[in-house]
This record gives C-alpha cells, structure tokens and sequence, in this order.
C-alpha cells in the first residue's frame, strides 16, 4: 500500500505534537515488499506472516530434570521406595508403559512414562541394589506434577507463536525455530537516502576553512538508521543552490523509497528543500510547537517519502526519534511504537512557556539509598552535541506545565525506547 498524497496535511500554523504524531500515525502505511528467508539470516528482521504453532510445544510429557519417575498416587502405599523398572534417556521415541508401584531412571528431556506425572531430581534420592534388582528411595514432600513439563505447556497446537510486524528478536528466533520452521516470510529493507544541505557543510576528510562547520548530522542519523531494517546510500552535500537542490532530489526519488536531509527546513533566503520539493512533488512544511525541532517539512515525490530536519544537531536528533523512526517503523511493515516513558521525580525545577512541548536531554542519577531522580543537561542549545552524549534519555514537559519544581514527576524516556 502506497501513500496518499495528501498524508500530511493539516490546517494549523503550529501542530502539537500529539497532533503531528496522529496525522503521521493514521497516514503511514507499509510500503515495503517482502522475501522469503531461512532462519539463520531473520535476526533483526521484520515478519511479514504470523508464524503458527503446528503441535504442541513441547510435543510430549518430559522431565525437567536428571532424576526418577513415578505415579505420586503409588508414593504413599511404597513409603517412597520403588523398584526401578526401566530407563528413559532423552531422544527416546519409544512409549513406555510404567507398571505401577515403580519407577523409571529418567533423564532431563526425556518423554514421561505412561502412567507417571512426577520427577523426582536425583540428589535427592538414594539408589541401592540388592539381589540384582535396582530400588530407589524417594523423599517425601514432593508435589503432584513436580519437574514434569506438561505437552503444549510452552506454547498450545495453532497458537500465534510471533505476529506479523514482529522485529525479530534472538528470542523470538528460538521460538520460531521451535516450532519446525526453517523459512519465513519477511519485508525487504527500505531503501534510504541521507543527504545534508548546506554551503557552511565540510565532511570529516575536508581541510577545515573558517565560517564552515563539519557534517555531524551525516554521522549522527547513519547511526540511528542502523537499529532498522534499512539499506544506506550517502547522496552527499548539497549546495544552496535551488537548481542543483531540485536535479539532486529528481535524480533520487527514483531510487529510494525514503530520502532523508538535515537543514533547508525552513522558509530562510537560503532554504531550498521546500521549494524544490513543493515543484517536484508535495511538500507540507511544520511549525511544530516543540523544542527542540520547529522547522521539519514533510512530503513525497511520486511513491519516495521525504523528511527534512532541522540543522541544528539536538533538533535532528529528538526530530528522528520522535516523528520519522515511527514513520519508517510503520512503512516497513513495523507498525507505529508508542515509547514507554516513566514517571521519576525531577532533579531540577524550571519555567517554560506555555502551548509548547519540550524535550530535555537528560539522564537519571540515583543516590546512595536507591531514589532514582530526573536530571537534566545543564545547556539549553540545539546545537550542542555533548548534551545528547552525556543523556541516557529524554525528559519530557507538557504543554500545558509552565513551571516544574523540583520533586515533581515527570516522563522520562530512556533512549533504549526509542531504538538507540
């Protein structure tokens, strides 16, 4: 399914985020296409068909642990002491009929004897031989069923064992490959192109000059694209240049199904992503009543999405995690991940202004009794990376909060939540 051509639309001069994250949420559909792909190679991967249990697992009555077998209801008329009758090794296919009053040598994995629902471990237990025959002392106070794992106990014949949508876990491997399967259907990476803007943009080979600065969000974004199932093409540094903006952008949109750029957001003299943009395709340029981030356009050419972030370091960053991971999540057949966010006390207390959403970077220090506290970066700029390095999260304030005191909970959302 492709995107509408008007996904982005809306009638404010300023979204909130709730509203933004609505509009991209209820417009974003999967696009990419899927394979087929065994098993060894679906780690990190995104299941494109359920995958359905097609037995019980485990299939079959087993023991838990090395140790003996036996009906508890023959346990009180022997007193715990039980001929040993046969052995049941693990891999055996055989059923075994267990007479009653007796027991079976068993080993960790191994089927249950017909005829018996307990497992005994072995340590503690006494063997002994006498005129031949093997006899085993058993202590009492074990439970009916113990260190038995009963059929289906895992997962039940015909259930879901992992979902459509599903990014695949080591985890999930080992559930999957529990049920037999060895190929599964899942969706291609999307194809991304990253591209930076701007004549002041010098790559890290670049002598340095004065009144230029070096291509961090380049590197930045690179590296938060790699947690997801997409393919990376560097389309370099644009110019300020409106024809060369337009061709580069042309010449793309062809060959990718998402282009991503960092600066030229906005409506500035030397900002030309939103008009060439607008000519080669749709483009809805946001004011987002958030901070950092403001300036982000969004829009399509043809079947290509395109989202352009802000310059500014801090605004990339929170802009990628919070509006354009959920939109790659979804269009890659992901489905859209709300971030959990948890409510801790807040180290700090500030003034912030109303009818506008802010993201701190910020981190949680815990002191020598235990209490978890919300810290923040001490450094308001959207231009400083050290903030993002020395974070462990995104403290979040509401609209509607215009002073927070300090003891106040308030959201945190820990960086792991947002894929990093």
């Amino acid at each position: 399914m492709k995107l509408a051509d008007d996904c982005f639309v809306h009638d404010k001069d300023r979204l909130r985020h709730d509203e933004a994250l609505t509009i991209l949420r209820e417009q974003m559909k999967p696009i990419a296409e899927t394979e087929t792909i065994t098993l060894d190679l679906a780690n990190g991967r995104i299941l494109a068909r359920d995958i359905i249990a097609p037995r019980n697992i485990p299939a079959f009555d087993n023991s838990a642990v090395d140790g003996y077998a036996f009906s508890h209801a023959d346990f009180e008329p022997t007193g715990g002491f039980f001929p040993l009758t046969t052995r049941i090794a693990a891999g055996d296919t055989y059923d075994v009929e267990l007479p009653s009053f007796s027991a079976a040598r068993i080993f960790t994995g191994a089927r249950m004897p017909i005829g018996a629902e307990t497992v005994a471990m072995q340590e503690d237990c006494e063997a002994h031989e006498q005129d031949g025959s093997k006899f085993v002392a058993i202590p009492s106070g074990l439970k009916k069923g113990a260190n038995c794992r009963l059929a289906g106990e895992d997962v039940s014949e015909g259930e879901c064992v992992a979902k459509a949508g599903l990014k695949l876990r080591p985890q999930d491997l080992a559930a999957i490959a529990s049920t037999g399967t060895n190929e599964l259907e899942v969706y291609k990476p999307l194809e991304v192109g990253l591209l930076s803007s701007g004549n002041e943009i010098l790559r890290p080979d670049q002598a340095f000059e004065q009144g230029k600065v070096y291509d961090a969000n380049h590197f930045m974004l690179g590296g938060l694209l790699g947690s997801l199932n997409v393919n990376i093409t560097d389309l370099g540094v644009s110019p300020d240049d409106e024809t060369q903006v337009q061709t580069l952008l042309k010449n793309s949109a062809s060959k990718f199904d998402i282009i991503i750029s960092t600066g030229g957001a906005s409506k500035g003299e030397e900002d030309y992503f939103v008009d060439a943009l607008s000519k080669l395709g749709k483009c809805h340029l946001w004011q987002l009543a958030v901070k950092p981030g403001r300036p982000m356009s969004f829009g399509q050419i043809d079947e290509t999405v395109v989202f352009t972030l802000p310059g500014n370091p801090v605004a990339a960053f929170v802009c990628f995690l919070l509006y354009v991971r959920p939109c790659i999540e979804t269009l890659n057949g992901g489905g859209w991940r709300t971030p959990q966010r948890h409510q801790i006390p807040a180290g700090f207390s500030l003034k912030s202004k109303p009818d506008r959403r802010e993201f701190l970077r910020g981190f949680i220090n815990t002191d020598e009794n235990g209490n978890a506290t919300a810290m923040k970066f001490d450094r308001d700029g959207s231009g400083l990376i050290t903030g993002l390095r020395q974070s462990s999260g995104l403290i979040e304030i509401p609209e509607e909060m215009t002073s927070l005191e300090k003891g106040e909970r308030i959201n945190f959302i820990p960086f792991n939540e947002l894929g990093i």
